[in-house]
């Protein structure tokens, strides 16, 4: 399974769940060993398919880093908190979770959009 390690040490995502708001959108940043990207991928498709059919999912997309860089960042966007954390700790997504290779490391954190 891959290592989900927080991007704010003050907010884990865990902690996340627990706020009741929303629209959110989880921004996903992978670590993903060098040559390993497409067997990453394939998993990570299987992962969103899986994603895409639950209750409060409203889309995603996946960025790859330039210039050689070994980062994915998936970007989702869902209806609550409350929904993404119904569909992460379901069994399946868990199963599916566990596909990942130990080396493969992961950085979510959930935002809410502002005005600026």
């Amino acid at each position: 399974m891959a290592k989900l390690l927080n991007l704010d040490p003050l907010t884990p995502m865990f902690a996340q769940f627990k706020e009741k708001t929303g629209p959110i959108v989880l921004a996903n940043t992978f670590v993903v060993p060098k040559g390993q990207t497409e067997a990453f991928l394939v998993l990570f498709r299987r992962q969103s398919e899986f994603m895409k059919a639950q209750p409060g999912f409203v889309s995603f997309q996946m960025h790859t880093g330039t210039a050689g860089s070994r980062l994915l960042m998936n970007i989702a966007v869902w209806e609550s908190t409350e929904a993404l954390a119904t569909a992460f700790g379901s069994p399946e997504f868990q199963r599916l979770a566990a596909e990942f290779p130990d080396d493969i490391v992961s950085y979510p954190h959930i935002f809410e959009q502002i005005d600026v």
